[in-house]
């Protein structure tokens, strides 16, 4: 569908439901807030999926609708940016910043993909690695751009097997996308999430929390994606004959050493990072926000005597634009909930439905959202409040049917520009990609294997962890 026939079928779509909502006789239960809430969330989406207008400039335009027209006040929308979750993030990427300038990535890199001597070890050793970086750098974006060079050194040293470049291009967004659940900090949905969960129910879900649900779910998933990236992109022949990654190899396209003694920048970052996931981890037994524990990290890694990286350096790579993002649709949140738009949208839903239909419903449509919203933050933005609405009326714990959701809402590598790990990595001068075909073949085969595994952590491991489906 072109650009043109997108946008007249949204603005259709949208006009459309907002002529229904002006009209006082049709939906006699919705009060005037819940309507306005409506046809300004119709807006919203319909202009997500339809026009090209950046979606932070819609989000806040929506914010800016509903305070306007006295939905919410004023200190609703701009008290978002002050949430701790937004905080976190900030602070994140800080740290992110001091540890992508001492270069410990390449070390890393080093370390685990040096030890791989079968194409399989180096797949699932590669696996492993991206997971791990979900703790270091927030969001899917920067993990891939972080990636990227470790990438191309694997292409360069593998440039006689054209198949295996292929396979590898392919893996690196796949694990960063899936893998990013691991963490709270993993992607802005998750905060999302997180905020409208507080917002609507009261539950509040903390990294530490997040961590024990999201690792497993990512460890699982990834691996699962590697096998499969592995088995639909090469051929046995392809899988036979060693491998060899060597550190020079590696160090070729590192700005820093990859081997050798440590710098004093090195291990002061390496020692800063592992005690702040240590304090995230821990946070049930001292009760330190992971906010505070974010700042305190963030200002230490920026400080003139030990710090890596001068501090507004580091707020450059700060993504300012999602973070508003984040703040305008946390205010639509507060509204379709404070309105009564939620609960409106999902009464008309069957009353008799089994807990397991319905988290699959949510979980099969979540997983297919990314074809009509390519943003993964809207996509939550969107999903999240009327999940948590419907999971209160079929007696589902919100807790679990927002995780569910969430989770399944990070497949997203149908299409090239279905998220941006997937777009950085299928055009690269010079090296061997995937093409479209090559991302089909494979949602084809993972889209349905992650959303059974979704299903199956949500039904059977995260109430053994504290998240029962039902409440």
């Amino acid at each position: 569908m072109t650009l043109n026939l997108r946008l007249a079928a949204a603005l259709c779509v949208a006009l459309s439901l907002c002529a229904l909502l002006a009209v006082p006789a049709n939906f006699p239960a919705l009060g005037g807030d819940a309507r306005l809430t409506l046809a300004v969330f119709a807006l919203a989406t319909c202009a997500w999926i339809g026009t090209p207008i950046d979606d932070t400039y819609i989000a806040l335009g929506a914010g800016l609708a509903l305070t306007a027209t006295g939905v919410i006040s004023s200190d609703t929308l701009f008290g978002t940016l002050g949430d701790d979750t937004v905080w976190l993030l900030i602070c994140a990427f800080v740290l992110a910043a001091a540890v992508a300038r001492t270069g410990l990535a390449g070390r890393a890199a080093v370390f685990l993909v040096g030890g791989a001597r079968s194409v399989r070890q180096l797949v699932h050793l590669t696996t492993a690695a991206l997971v791990v970086t979900a703790f270091a750098v927030p969001a899917t974006s920067g993990r891939a751009a972080l990636a990227l060079p470790v990438f191309l050194a694997l292409a360069k040293a593998l440039a006689d097997r054209k198949r295996l470049v292929v396979m590898l291009a392919l893996l690196f967004p796949t694990v960063i996308l899936l893998s990013a659940v691991a963490t709270l900090i993993g992607a802005g949905a998750h905060l999302i999430t997180v905020s409208v969960l507080w917002e609507s129910t009261g539950d509040r879900i903390g990294f530490t929390q997040w961590l024990l649900l999201g690792l497993p779910l990512a460890v699982a998933s990834s691996h699962l994606a590697a096998e499969t990236v592995l088995l639909t992109t090469t051929r046995r022949a392809d899988r036979e004959g060693p491998v060899h990654i060597t550190a020079e190899e590696i160090q070729r396209h590192s700005e820093s050493p990859v081997t050798g003694p440590w710098t004093q920048a090195e291990k002061r970052c390496a020692l800063l990072l592992a005690t702040v996931v240590t304090l995230w981890c821990s946070e049930p037994l001292h009760h330190v926000s992971p906010a505070v524990v974010a700042l305190i990290g963030a200002v230490v890694a920026s400080s003139p005597a030990l710090g890596t990286v001068r501090l507004k350096d580091a707020l450059k790579t700060v993504p300012w634009s999602l973070l508003l993002f984040m703040a305008a649709t946390m205010a639509m949140g507060v509204a379709l909930a404070d309105s009564g738009a939620a609960r409106w949208l999902v009464s008309g839903l069957p009353a008799h439905v089994t807990p397991a239909v319905f988290l699959g419903v949510v979980v099969a449509v979540s997983t297919a959202a990314h074809l009509v919203l390519q943003s993964r933050s809207a996509r939550s933005s969107v999903l999240v409040p009327l999940v948590i609405a419907a999971a209160v009326g079929a007696g589902v714990n919100p807790v679990a049917a927002a995780l569910a959701s969430t989770a399944a809402a990070g497949f997203c590598h149908t299409l090239p520009a279905s998220a941006k790990p997937v777009t950085l990595f299928s055009d690269l001068p010079g090296t061997p990609t995937y093409t479209p075909r090559d991302l089909l073949r494979l949602s084809a085969v993972l889209a349905p294997l992650t959303a059974a595994l979704v299903l199956f952590f949500a039904a059977a491991v995260w109430p053994l962890l504290g998240v029962p489906v039902t409440r």
